[in-house]
C-alpha cells in the first residue's frame, strides 16, 4: 500500500471518530416511546437507555399487580427496540462507505 494511500485512510477513519463521537453525542437527546397494552403504559427513554418517564394510565392501577408488572417489562423491551433501531439509522449514516465487515455492530 502506498503511503498517500495509508495516510487517506488514516484520515478518513479518524473523520469517521468525530463523527460517531458527535452522532453519540446527538443521541443521549433523542427520545423514544416504547408502549404496551395498546398505549396503556408508556416508557420514554434517550438513546442511551436512560428512562425519563414512566405513564401508567389510572384504569390499571386498580388491576392485577402482575399484569402492571408484565405490561412494564413489555413497555421498557419496545422502548428498547426502538433505542437500537434508530442507533443503527443514526449510526449508519456516520460509517456509510467505510469498509467494515458484515455482521459488524457498533460497540455502543
Amino acid at each position: 500500500m502506498m503511503k498517500g494511500q495509508l495516510a487517506g485512510m488514516m484520515k478518513q477513519a479518524q473523520a469517521m471518530q468525530e463523527n460517531l463521537k458527535k452522532a453519540q453525542e446527538e443521541l443521549g437527546k433523542v427520545e423514544v416511546e416504547g408502549q404496551s397494552g395498546a398505549g396503556l403504559v408508556k416508557i420514554t427513554m434517550t438513546c442511551k437507555s436512560e428512562v425519563r418517564r414512566v405513564q401508567i394510565d389510572p384504569s390499571l392501577l386498580a388491576d392485577d399487580k402482575d399484569m402492571l408488572e408484565d405490561l412494564l417489562a413489555a413497555a421498557f423491551n419496545d422502548g428498547v427496540r426502538k433505542v437500537e433501531a434508530e442507533s443503527q439509522a443514526r449510526l449508519g449514516k456516520v460509517t456509510a462507505g467505510m469498509p467494515l465487515p458484515p455482521g459488524f455492530k457498533m460497540p455502543f
